[in-house]
């Protein structure tokens, strides 16, 4: 089984700005966008996420990881990275990367879709990246396990 009962993932959009928040229910099945944090220095920032692990009872971080479209790494993922390396001296529990490439966009167009204004958008669409990329994990994990049933 890849997942234990009560279990809770924390998703991060890491922007130059902000970071958008996103955790897991307990059965790991559903992401929920919880908040923008602003950026306010690294130190400050790691401390922020500290508590969320500690106060949402997060057993992994999976955090957005925004390569380019040919797959190479530009430097907001350079930068996504260094703040990895900097939580990871800081935590206890896994931090793992996963291909944000368009949650942006994707969560821009979910939105609009929904007729959002601007200023609220700009607000909360971090928070939807957020989401968006611990669904993506989330499912592959629930589709990893699936196949691994049919074996």
């Amino acid at each position: 089984m890849l997942f234990r009962d009560g279990m809770r993932i924390l998703g991060l959009d890491i922007g130059s700005k902000t970071i958008g928040v996103a955790v897991s229910d307990e059965l790991c099945l559903i992401a929920q966008g919880v908040s923008t944090l602003k950026r306010r220095g690294l130190d400050h920032d790691i401390h922020e996420i500290l508590r969320l692990i500690e106060e949402r009872e997060i057993s992994k971080v999976v955090v957005g990881l925004p390569k380019n479209m040919n797959n190479t790494l530009g430097p907001s993922a350079e930068m996504v990275l260094a703040f990895i390396k900097r939580l990871n001296e800081n935590v206890s529990v896994p931090v793992i990367t996963w291909d944000e490439r368009l949650s942006t966009v994707a969560a821009e167009k979910v939105l609009l879709e929904a007729d959002m204004s601007r200023a609220k958008r700009k607000r909360v669409v971090d928070k939807v990246a957020a989401m968006l990329i611990l669904q993506g994990y989330l499912d592959s994990q629930v589709r990893l396990k699936n196949t691994h049933r049919k074996q």
